[in-house]
């Protein structure tokens, strides 16, 4: 059980790309050795409904939330609705704002994304971070092929955070978790353009990650096959077998930081050319 206090849910609420709120969020996170943050980012949120799904996921997963919103609706239901579940809450720009506001002595102006300018590297990031989302978590198969990067693995290997953060940077992430005994899409074995890798980690650090989520979730707390070390090894050793039949190269993460990996799969993509 003690495990578990190693790990805490960090939730990144951004109206644009995110990438301030991933910063900030690591900066601070990595003062506090003993503990690791599970990210869990969502960006391009500007609408009442992208909201509302998005604090439904932080009901089943408690922990610390970081927004950048500057529409002052969706900022109040942020505060209003984290202060009645009882998690922490933090409009991460409006302490600075109100600095500047008050030496400058002009109002603050609301523009989502105001600090991009408006290039065509930015406008790059954009559509690889839509293309990121409708892509996470094996959605949308008919369309691999306009990916830069598919990644592979079981279900807590980091695939979505380290796909967002390849899409801030402008490359076209999907990802697809793998089951033992539920076929990979077929649209992945014919598509040419992307690279397509896989993520693995120890089975000690899946299966923390993974009782750490159901404890957050408010689960049962009681031994599960999802947190289960025996039947992780075995999902491992399937992945494995996968990658290794279809030359898909690996790469263990349970080390690695997200920008790690996310480099990692850079040079492997920069190599293939």
């Amino acid at each position: 059980m003690e495990n578990r206090k190693n790990f805490f849910h960090l939730h990144l609420i951004s109206d644009s790309t995110g990438e301030t709120l991933i910063s900030a969020g690591r900066a601070v996170s990595a003062q506090f050795g003993g503990h690791e943050p599970i990210e869990h980012v969502y960006p391009l949120i500007r609408s009442r409904k992208q909201l509302l799904t998005v604090l439904r996921a932080i009901d089943e997963a408690p922990g610390i939330v970081l927004y950048t919103v500057v529409n002052e609706e969706l900022s109040a239901l942020i505060h209003e609705m984290c202060r009645d579940m009882g998690v922490p809450s933090v409009n991460v720009l409006e302490p600075v704002a109100a600095v500047f506001q008050s030496y400058l002595g002009t109002a603050l102006q609301r523009r989502v994304g105001a600090q991009h300018s408006l290039n065509e590297d930015y406008f790059a990031r954009i559509e690889a971070l839509n293309f990121t989302m409708e892509h996470d978590d094996g959605q949308m198969p008919e369309t691999y092929d306009e990916a830069d990067i598919v990644i592979l693995g079981i279900s807590r290997t980091s695939k979505t955070p380290t796909c967002v953060y390849l899409a801030n940077r402008g490359v076209k992430a999907a990802n697809i978790p793998i089951v033992p005994g539920v076929a990979l899409p077929d649209s992945l074995y014919r598509a040419e353009k992307p690279l397509i890798v896989c993520l693995i980690a120890s089975t000690g650090r899946i299966s923390q990650v993974r009782e750490y989520r159901e404890f957050g979730a408010g689960g049962d707390h009681g031994k599960s096959d999802y947190t289960d070390r025996a039947v992780i090894a075995e999902e491992l050793k399937y992945a494995r077998s996968l990658a290794a039949r279809n030359d898909w190269p690996i790469i263990d993460v349970t080390r690695r930081s997200i920008e790690e990996t996310a480099a990692a799969i850079l040079a492997l993509k920069h190599q293939r050319g």
